[in-house]
């Protein structure tokens, strides 16, 4: 993951998308997280970050739930919601 330090400053502020594959399966997870109270609708207690960390937990916005990714998977990350698939 590029600068997980700007991922987590970016989730603090709003929405997030982060896309990264699934250990058991490979497959590829499209995931709209946030680290903001007002954009989850609920409060939310953020720890201390460790940007070495080798592990992200942020809320799910799609699963309204806690979920974690580890940064070896992701394969981009990026602010907003998920983007349309520009295929068609």
């Amino acid at each position: 993951m590029k600068d997980p330090a700007k991922f987590m400053s970016e989730a603090k502020a709003g929405v997030v998308t982060v896309e990264f594959r699934k250990i058991d399966t490979d497959e590829l997870r499209v995931m709209p997280c946030t680290l903001n109270s007002e954009s989850a609708g609920r409060e939310i207690t953020i720890k201390d970050f460790d940007p070495n960390s080798h592990h992200f937990v942020v809320w799910c916005l799609d699963k309204d739930a806690w979920r974690s990714f580890r940064v070896s998977t992701v394969e981009r990350w990026y602010t907003g919601y998920p983007e349309e698939n520009k295929d068609g």
